[in-house]
């Protein structure tokens, strides 16, 4: 063994008591991405109303518009997946953070219908790109400690919509016209993202031109694909009906009616504060198990006891259940074996995204057809469906990876492999 190899060996050694200064700074660059993406993505969604009045849209036509935004998504994500692979997960985010904050001024700056599609496409494509580059980041640094991370680290997302909800509700609340508001927005973002992105791992440390990009889409990947797509389905459901379904089912005011939603997302992103504790002591798989279980039980009781306390109850249940698994799915697909982490995130991401993006219109359809109630019973089956291929998530689970550090830290640089709403 070389001297660079016991270097290496001794640092990730290290690493399982004591992760090295780099990987340390890199974990709170990457978490502050995930918290100034969430609350851009917050400023955004709070002025929504304003961009519509402003242009004098229908709801029809708002709806299509908002389409672009995840029809961007998953267009930019197997790219993101590419060039993640062939030019390192840094570069990437670093590119994709600052056009996602620009791309934040662009609604704002619309002047009709056509040109708001446009501008929410351009924000999808950005923040499909980034999303994709800063979970395969966050996945590499995953791999110099020994405890999960990664459930953290998407809980900054969760803080971090929160406080930007506060901060647009309050602009909106003194009347700033969100063109003023969004550009402000754009320029903190783009300058504070440059800022952190500085400090995340290294090209080197997760590039792979060596290796094809294109993911094959095996039955380990598939299966947590479907798993991505079931947990985002719960939380579009949750964005778009919880409102809806305690106006209309329950009855509730405007002011209850927001509570539902306001506790999924408090439970979420609680549950993501601690979602890597629970890893560590329940195991991956039995973590998933009992979040869908207990996601679906809230799913029930607010479907079976149409009260305003059930339905508020039974929301925030969602929320702590699906809370952590996603961040989970995203770990075990960047350990996917003879998969490019890149890629693997990438495609598991866009099942993830088209979950998100069918839940809502589905939903709708069997609102139509059946009642409100039996729309949200899709939430519950998607639920226990979690439960049933959380059986997926056991092989990456049982790697040890500090065994794995050590394998990929020990070749040459050149030869070392890399470890994501």
């Amino acid at each position: 063994m070389t001297a660079v190899e016991i270097t290496h060996v001794r640092e990730v050694d290290r690493d399982g008591v004591a992760p090295s200064r780099s990987a340390r700074v890199a974990r709170w660059a990457v978490s502050a991405l995930f918290f100034l993406t969430g609350a851009g993505t917050a400023n955004w969604a709070v002025r929504i109303p304003a961009v519509q009045e402003r242009l004098g849209l229908t709801p029809g036509q708002l709806g299509i518009a908002l389409l672009g935004v995840s029809a961007g998504a998953i267009t930019a994500m197997p790219i993101a997946g590419r060039l993640v692979a062939r030019h390192g997960s840094r570069p990437v985010t670093r590119v994709a953070a600052l056009a996602f904050a620009l791309a934040l001024a662009l609604p704002a700056l619309a002047w009709s219908f056509p040109t708001l599609l446009a501008s929410l496409a351009v924000l999808g494509l950005a923040n499909g790109m980034l999303d994709v580059a800063m979970n395969a980041q966050a996945a590499t640094v995953q791999r110099h400690y020994r405890q999960p991370i990664m459930s953290r680290v998407h809980a900054l997302y969760s803080f971090g919509g929160l406080a930007g909800a506060a901060v647009g509700g309050r602009a909106a609340a003194f009347g700033v016209a969100a063109r003023p508001h969004l550009m402000m927005v754009a320029l903190v973002l783009a300058t504070a993202s440059l800022a952190f992105g500085a400090g995340m791992l290294p090209a080197s440390a997760d590039a792979m031109p060596e290796q094809s990009a294109t993911t094959r889409l095996t039955r380990h990947l598939a299966a947590l694909g479907f798993v991505a797509f079931c947990v985002l389905f719960g939380e579009g459901a949750m964005a778009n009906w919880s409102a809806v379904y305690l106006r209309d089912v329950v009855g509730a005011g405007p002011g209850l009616a927001a509570a539902g939603f306001a506790a999924f997302s408090l439970t979420m992103a609680t549950g993501r504060a601690v979602g890597d504790a629970l890893t560590t002591h329940l195991r991956p798989v039995r973590l998933a198990r009992l979040g869908g279980a207990i996601a679906a039980l809230g799913a029930m009781l607010a479907i079976a006891v149409p009260q305003p306390w059930a339905v508020v109850v039974g929301f925030g249940a969602i929320g702590a259940g699906l809370s952590s698994i996603f961040p989970i799915v995203l770990a075990a697909a960047s350990r996917t074996r003879d998969v490019v982490p890149g890629a693997a995130i990438a495609a598991v991401s866009m099942c993830g995204y088209s979950g998100l993006l069918a839940g809502p219109p589905l939903i709708g359809a069997v609102a139509s057809a059946l009642t409100l109630r039996g729309g949200l019973g899709l939430v519950a089956i998607s639920c226990v469906a979690v439960v049933l291929f959380a059986r997926s998530l056991r092989e990456a689970a049982s790697d040890e990876p500090r065994r794995r550090a050590v394998r990929r830290a020990t070749p040459p640089p050149a030869q070392a492999a890399p470890a994501h709403r």
